[in-house]
């Protein structure tokens, strides 16, 4: 690494500070004798003195503002510290302990290497991006968010951005993603949230949300601005409302690189739970019912990649849908003239005319109780946001009817879980195969420990980027998204009663680089990678940087 900086502007510089480690001869030809304690401190030391100091924090808001100055003020550090306690401190950069950050930030807020985009001064946005020191050549990855569908928390404003941050920090820690060739970036479009609008720290635009053509003009425009700045960028898309998070990816994937990790994420990593349950049951894809509880954006993501696994075990889409039943806020989602659903839930639309033999426990509503009992499904997924609904009598329904039931209550955090994991092994007489969206321990029933998989998209968007940027593909392509759920289900290996349905987030620069693998040759069939995969794993294996003090190259 070339260095021309001299003195403070050295330890100013998280990329190139390496504070007690500098050598003297570095500290003499950099100019910082005297800006540093004497005692030299090789890395080892660094790591131990960082992982002691996080422990002492009490609280866990505490330890992510402890990583997140330690990220501003030494890059390699940082990341070699996650990188060695990544299972450990993965909740902490991330959820849930990210939430609770987006929620304080302003009251916390301490300078980091985050991009703001107002949407009252839109002509700023090239500015923006030009203040970020990067050139075209520069950038791999750009993720962005508008910060309207916070994880279980909503609208948060401008504090989104840290979800950016914690997002950033993952791509880096599992994939091996250079962090200077990612941005992370918020779209301030105002706030709908009155705690924030009344708080006279809030950092953000102080107006409400706006929304209908100007918001859409805003948008269209940064993504006009990102797209001939970076061009071989992939825009990440990440928690934006529901009614723009589909739109949004639909008017861009045809175009442009760009991926929604909340919708074709979430679906990869429960596709691929769902894939290897299947698997360990011997049976097809195409021969599950499911019922998914809470037809939002996630939930129909997770339904649409499914229905593309199907057809390829060669079922016609329509033939895959009808294997779905899925759930709104008020109830079954049906084409009665009555019912009023989103345009990417219709079609998932039952027919009002094939429910007529239900028996119901209300007449006139198709609630979950209801679906489960008419339906016998053989997978069950939780993305409503409603803690408990998944009850007993629920579970012991249709565990009734099915061996070895496949339940996910995916909601997050743990207090929106639909259920949780100890109870529907109790439920289940230990049957049940269990994904949950928040991390669980081990449940221990009847002398036997079970695993918990978490369906955390850890475990596929940070390989999914890679790969992108291995091939240096033009588009995201649903071949590819499949592929990475094809990739995670294949390290995925449960023989015995117990074992985890997904491989552990301890494993995640393995599970990483074989999605991005699988990714890179996806991208290649489908005829949008632009560098061809000469080598491939030595190509994904060059590509992962790695957190370790580069050699110095001092300019004279």
């Amino acid at each position: 690494m070339l260095i021309k900086a001299r003195g403070r502007h050295v330890l100013g510089n998280p990329r190139i500070n390496r504070g007690t480690a500098f050598t003297w001869e570095e500290r003499r030809a950099l100019g910082l004798v005297g800006l540093l304690p004497t005692n030299v401190t090789p890395i080892e030391l660094q790591l131990r003195r960082a992982y002691e100091r996080f422990n002492k924090a009490e609280t866990a808001l505490e330890r992510f503002a402890y990583l997140q100055a330690l990220r501003e003020r030494n890059t390699v550090l940082f990341y070699r510290l996650l990188s060695d306690h990544l299972p450990e401190m993965m909740p902490i950069v991330y959820t849930p302990t990210i939430g609770e950050a987006i929620k304080q930030f302003s009251l916390w807020y301490q300078a980091f290497g985050g991009i703001f985009v107002s949407i009252d001064r839109p002509d700023e946005i090239e500015q923006a991006l030009e203040n970020s020191g990067a050139g075209p050549e520069d950038v791999d990855l750009l993720i962005v968010t508008d910060s309207e569908g916070i994880l279980g928390i909503g609208d948060q404003g401008v504090g989104g951005v840290q979800i950016c941050m914690g997002k950033k920090s993952l791509y880096t820690a599992a994939a091996g993603i250079d962090p200077d060739r990612i941005l992370a970036i918020v779209l301030d479009v105002g706030t709908d949230n009155l705690r924030l609008l009344n708080d006279e720290l809030y950092l953000g635009e102080r107006h409400a949300r706006i929304r209908g053509a100007r918001y859409d003009e805003f948008v269209d425009r940064f993504v006009s601005v990102v797209h001939a700045k970076f061009p071989h960028a992939m825009l990440h898309w990440e928690d934006f409302g529901a009614n723009n998070a589909h739109r949004l990816l639909h008017t861009y994937r045809g175009d442009i690189c760009t991926f929604n990790d909340d919708i074709q994420g979430t679906a990869a990593v429960v596709a691929s739970a769902v894939l290897a349950g299947v698997k360990s049951r011997r049976q097809r894809l195409r021969d599950q019912r499911f019922v998914i509880h809470g037809g939002g954006t996630a939930g129909i993501g997770i339904a649409d990649l499914l229905v593309d696994l199907m057809v390829k075990e060669g079922l016609t889409a329509d033939e895959a849908r009808s294997r779905f039943w899925v759930t709104s806020s008020r109830g079954l989602v049906t084409d009665d003239a009555t019912m009023k659903f989103r345009d990417f839930q219709r079609p998932y639309a039952r027919g009002i005319g094939e429910l007529t033999g239900w028996e119901l426990e209300h007449p006139g509503h198709h609630l979950l109780a209801d679906i489960v009992a008419n339906v016998h499904p053989s997978v069950l997924i939780g993305t409503s946001g409603q803690p408990g609904s998944f009850t007993e009598p629920i579970v012991r329904d249709m565990a009734a009817h099915v061996d070895r039931p496949l339940i996910f209550p995916l909601s997050n955090p743990t207090s929106l879980a639909e259920a949780v994991p100890e109870d529907l092994i109790k439920w289940t007489d230990g049957r049940a195969l269990i994904a949950t969206g928040s991390p669980f321990p081990p449940v221990a029933y009847e002398r036997t420990a079970f695993t918990i998989a978490q369906a955390n998209n850890a475990l596929v968007f940070p390989g999914l980027g890679l790969g992108v940027a291995v091939c240096r593909a033009n588009r995201v392509t649903d071949s590819m998204i499949a592929a990475s759920a094809e990739a995670v289900a294949s390290l995925s290996v449960v023989q015995r009663r117990g074992d985890s349905l997904l491989p552990s987030v301890q494993d995640l620069r393995r599970v990483s680089s074989t999605v991005a693998l699988a990714v890179a040759a996806a991208a290649e069939d489908d005829g949008v990678a632009e560098r061809p995969l000469t080598h491939p794993v030595e190509q994904v294996f060059d590509a992962m940087w790695q957190p370790q003090y580069p050699e110095l190259i001092i300019e004279e």
